[in-house]
């Protein structure tokens, strides 16, 4: 199963909607298919313009790693060298902290991940696992 535009636009707009209703500041949200590919980004008004290489390399460490950006932060504190290695491996564009989750079927299969960025990083997955219940799909931050 894929992530189809339909559940990827509904992901965007109900993280984006949680983002208003904690009152975060502006969030950029991006998701991505199995293959770290975008299928949608969107970046709020007053989001900086740079927050899509953040919400990218969010959540492009959680799908190509299969490891969601809670993970990735607790490997990066205890083995620093290996995700040194991992990021330069993919050209630095990993970013191993909350915000980066990952998709997944109702089977468990990962089908793509879910990046965001704008508020801290634990406001940012929390955003993120709302747009994606919205969704009917399975998120893990």
């Amino acid at each position: 199963m894929a992530v189809s535009l339909t559940k990827a636009r509904t992901i965007i707009r109900k993280t984006l909607e949680k983002g208003r209703e904690m009152g975060l500041k502006p969030l950029s949200v991006v998701v991505l298919d199995a293959g770290g590919h975008v299928q949608v980004f969107e970046r709020e008004d007053g989001a900086a313009p740079g927050r899509f290489a953040i919400a990218h390399g969010k959540a492009y460490g959680a799908v190509m790693l299969g490891m969601a950006g809670k993970a990735q932060m607790a490997r990066a504190e205890q083995q620093a060298y290996f995700m040194a290695a991992v990021n330069g491996v993919y050209g630095g564009q990993v970013i191993p902290v909350p915000g980066g989750v990952l998709l997944r079927d109702a089977k468990g299969n990962v089908i793509g991940a879910v990046g965001v960025t704008g508020d801290t990083s634990d406001n940012d997955a929390e955003a993120a696992l709302a747009g994606i219940a919205a969704a009917k799909l399975v998120g893990e931050a």
